[in-house]
């Protein structure tokens, strides 16, 4: 079942909510109350830019403009002495030093073609390929989360115009979109519930819901600010507020997925100052917000920030990047035991490049994913391998990504 909020107008609002009203909610076995978050980054973030290998001796003359340096201006910020991210994403860096992040690299799906439709749909879908199931594996996994289990099943909170298809599925989900247009009035909420009270007591429930939800988000609160200004600010941080209010609620939903487009990053990349550099500026204030409206509720969290596929290892003719394969990601969250980096670095040397040309995928994101959700949604390793990720039975959850 899903339904949608936006803030077109709290009719439209107060239907959907109804769903999250009326949903059962299952007891908690244990005092832990975790929270996941799964950030799609579609258009395929090139993951050489965003956490550089400045000791890979091959990184610098390989990736010619697009390198940034060890050292001076615009220099990546230090993590583990090998592997350094990006000068635009301090807030990220702080959560690393603080032991809240864990990064992955050379980590890919099973998907080894170049389609962002096909890729992507992989990425949701769960199984080996495209086209394989028409529902997604977070809402499959939400589904089988045991009703003893320490968080609550059908609890599911998407954020955007859209349900992404790793959403759907027959676990109910609520949708929220930062919309465009102004809600309504607080004359025409007045008006509406008269009317409902009198007449149509369901409905009358549902505008209730909806004006709780608009509470709890702020109604337009974020409306006309970012970071930089920039449009990927404002969209992006709004997104993080809505997920991070919406699940600090002690009632509220404890699975959230969101996805940020813009990192097809063709032409004049730019990984210091251009657009890449400004995309990643906006991806680090969304996760500060994030944080911080997610407020206690922080330390029971774990945020999984993937995307589709890599970007190839060389600069192309127009000062960006095509399609590639390997790729990173990185864990997020109180719940994180972070302060490292975990990569099977492939190097970067022309025979180690996958097709001569991409960074050689060594690791599944899968086995990351399966590990989060073993051992912070507590789902059953057979179930992960034959229903959440079918055909996976090879790839073993990952150990350890927790603390």
């Amino acid at each position: 079942m899903q339904t949608n909020i936006t803030r077109r107008g709290l009719i439209q609002a107060s239907g959907a909510l109804a769903a999250w009203a009326m949903v059962p909610r299952a007891g908690l076995a244990s005092d832990r109350d975790p929270r996941f978050v799964f950030i799609i980054l579609r258009g395929a973030l090139d993951g050489l830019a965003f956490m550089p290998p400045i000791g890979d001796p091959d990184y610098a003359s390989l990736r010619g403009d697009l390198a940034l340096p060890a050292s001076g201006d615009g220099a990546a910020l230090a993590l583990d002495g090998f592997f350094g991210l990006n000068p635009n994403m301090p807030a990220l860096k702080g959560l690393y030093d603080e032991g809240d992040a864990l990064m992955v690299h050379a980590i890919a799906t099973p998907y080894r073609d170049r389609s962002h439709f096909d890729g992507q749909d992989v990425l949701e879908n769960g199984t080996p390929g495209p086209r394989g199931s028409d529902t997604g594996w977070l809402n499959r996994a939400a589904a089988l989360i045991p009703a003893n289990g320490p968080t609550r099943a059908h609890d599911l909170f998407a954020v955007g115009p859209t349900v992404p298809l790793v959403m759907r599925g027959t676990a109910p989900v609520v949708s929220w979109s930062p919309g465009a247009l102004p809600g309504a009035g607080d004359d025409t909420v007045t008006r509406l519930a008269h009317l409902y009270s009198e007449r149509d007591p369901e409905l009358m429930a549902a505008l209730a819901a909806g004006e709780k939800l608009d509470a709890f988000l702020g109604r337009g609160a974020m409306a006309g600010k970012g970071g930089d200004g920039r449009l990927e600010s404002r969209v992006f941080a709004e997104a993080a507020m809505a997920a991070g209010r919406v699940l600090a609620q002690p009632d509220g939903p404890r699975i959230a997925a969101m996805a940020f487009d813009g990192w097809d990053t063709h032409a004049n990349e730019g990984p210091a100052a251009g657009r890449l550099g400004h995309l990643l500026a906006a991806l680090d204030n969304s996760l500060a917000t994030l944080r911080s409206q997610l407020g206690d509720a922080w330390k029971d969290t774990v945020v999984v920030v993937a995307t589709e596929f890599g970007r190839t290892a060389r600069e192309n003719g127009t000062t960006g990047t095509d399609h590639g394969t390997g790729a990173a990601a990185f864990l997020v969250g109180g719940a994180v035991k972070g302060g490292r980096v975990i990569a099977e670095w492939p190097g970067l040397k022309p025979a180690a490049l996958y097709q001569g040309r991409d960074l050689n995928p060594t690791l599944d994101l899968r086995a990351t994913l399966k590990g989060v959700l073993l051992d912070h949604l507590g789902l059953a390793e057979h179930l992960l391998s034959t229903e959440v990720f079918p055909g996976s039975a090879a790839i073993k959850p990952l150990p350890g990504l927790l603390g």
